[in-house]
């Protein structure tokens, strides 16, 4: 079996089930997503983990003008923490600031120096009721430079996921990134409880072997006293791919059979299980698609697995009531006293 190299620093277990914390049941679900049209953070919600129904009508519930240094965000994502407060990480990038005004370049540095996208920092927020959010705006571009890695001339920083780390007691992000235009990979620090800075020095997580190609949209989940990791590769096009250890450090085990039975290129592997039972979905950003659209998996053991087919396509389970073109995904859980607060705020 090949081996995903897995650096032996600790790898974090994102808490299966989404981290129910406190006493209070999860009821329902809650998505975030991006749209190019926007660069702003949308949410939708689902009672039953099928239908879902876009908050605010599919406008923005928080503008990427008003919390990014590029005016723009994208790769979302939220996590619920044990302490019962959500999480939100995401990348501060827009990819099309040029056409939007918001600069005179394609992009902020010389694209043949940082390549596509390039960009220097993450948009971490944090909530205990969905509604009121702290935001810090990291620049990694300021971190002092590493053996491995000089910030100074970092190339991306992009699709940041937030889990904790229970044998250390912490939160942690790990985000894809690379130095100039090298090969990306995964990184990861960890944050404070306030979740406004880093506590550590970013260390390497993953990275394809010899660095022969980019591995990025990292995605861990703990099921039972297994680690399992979803990510990008990019050696035969974009393709998600996943890994397996009993070991919350690894190594990791690449799993040569898995299939989503998607052709097209596709990335932002979210794995989430349904309530109330043992069934795992793995959601992804069909990019190629026209329009953009979010393809389902569903397993129960993460060896077999059964495609579900798109938003909308016909005879498939997923539907959607009220938005379109969504990027880059990840659900977590809510309580019902959170979903009404939610749908009471932005109108039902």
């Amino acid at each position: 079996m090949k081996k995903l190299l897995i650096s032996a620093a600790l790898l974090p277990a994102m808490m299966y089930a989404g981290n129910n914390a406190g006493t209070d049941p999860m009821d329902a679900y809650l998505m975030v997503y991006h749209k190019d049209q926007d660069h702003g953070l949308h949410m939708a919600v689902s009672r039953d983990g099928y239908t879902w129904t876009a908050l605010n009508d599919d406008k923005p519930v928080i503008a990427g003008d008003t919390i990014a240094e590029q005016h723009g965000i994208r790769d979302p994502h939220i996590f619920r923490g044990p302490d019962g407060s959500f999480y939100l990480a995401m990348t501060d990038l827009h990819v099309f600031g040029r056409r939007d005004g918001i600069r005179d370049t394609e992009w902020e540095r010389d694209g043949k120096k940082y390549g596509w996208g390039n960009n220097r920092g993450l948009v971490l927020m944090k909530s205990n009721d969905l509604i009121n959010w702290t935001r810090t705006n990291l620049d990694f571009s300021k971190l002092p430079a590493q053996p491995d890695m000089d910030w100074s001339e970092v190339g991306c920083v992009w699709a940041p996921e937030t889990v904790y780390d229970e044998q250390q007691g912490k939160l942690m992000v790990h985000f894809t990134t690379r130095q100039g235009v090298d090969k990306n990979m995964i990184y990861y620090a960890y944050v404070n409880d306030d979740f406004n800075a880093l506590t550590s020095t970013p260390q390497l997580l993953a990275q394809a072997p010899d660095k022969a190609f980019n591995i990025i949209d990292s995605d861990i989940i703990r099921v039972g006293d297994t680690y399992h990791l979803f990510y990008v590769s990019h050696e035969k096009g974009a393709t998600p791919k996943h890994a397996s250890s009993a070991n919350l450090t690894g190594p990791y085990t690449f799993d040569e059979h898995y299939q989503d039975g998607e052709r097209q290129g596709h990335e932002a592997p979210n794995c989430w299980r349904r309530l109330g039972t043992d069934t795992y979905v793995v959601m992804f950003d069909n990019f190629r698609r026209n329009p953009m659209n979010f393809g389902f998996v569903e397993t129960t053991d993460f060896v077999n697995y059964t495609p579900i087919g798109y938003f909308d396509d016909e005879g498939a389970p997923m539907k959607r009531t009220n938005f379109s073109e969504q990027k880059h995904g990840a659900v977590t859980y809510i309580t019902a006293d959170e979903l009404s607060r939610l749908e009471k705020h932005w109108g039902k």
